[in-house]
């Protein structure tokens, strides 16, 4: 079973990531790529039409979820685990501090 979010940038839709069970893909939507104003998501995340392949979370998403006493709230209120990256990132990132969002996408989506 996998996992999956819209990535966003301000309020357009970026790209998607997904979680499987043989790691994660990030990869910018067509559409994005093809605006005047399409800037990166990370400069580690250059656009580029290629789906981007990683075996643990990106860096730059697992930046993005809360540390320290936030991270004990986030994970006592939603009972998920710290190892749990990805479930981390959907519950705590849809309203990140910058530019990026995170949405999770409904697995019959």
């Amino acid at each position: 079973m996998s996992r999956k979010a819209n990535v966003l940038v301000g309020d357009v839709l970026a790209g998607s990531l997904v979680e499987t069970d043989e790691g994660y893909t990030f990869r910018y939507d067509t559409e994005y790529i093809a605006r005047p104003d399409a800037v990166p998501v990370s400069l580690t995340l250059p656009l580029t039409g290629k789906s981007y392949q990683h075996t643990i979370l990106f860096p730059f998403f697992d930046g993005l979820i809360p540390e320290g006493w936030l991270l004990d709230i986030a994970e006592r209120n939603w009972k998920l685990r710290s190892n749990d990256r990805f479930g981390l990132l959907l519950a705590c990132c849809q309203d990140c501090i910058g530019a990026v969002s995170i949405v999770p996408i409904a697995n019959d989506e």
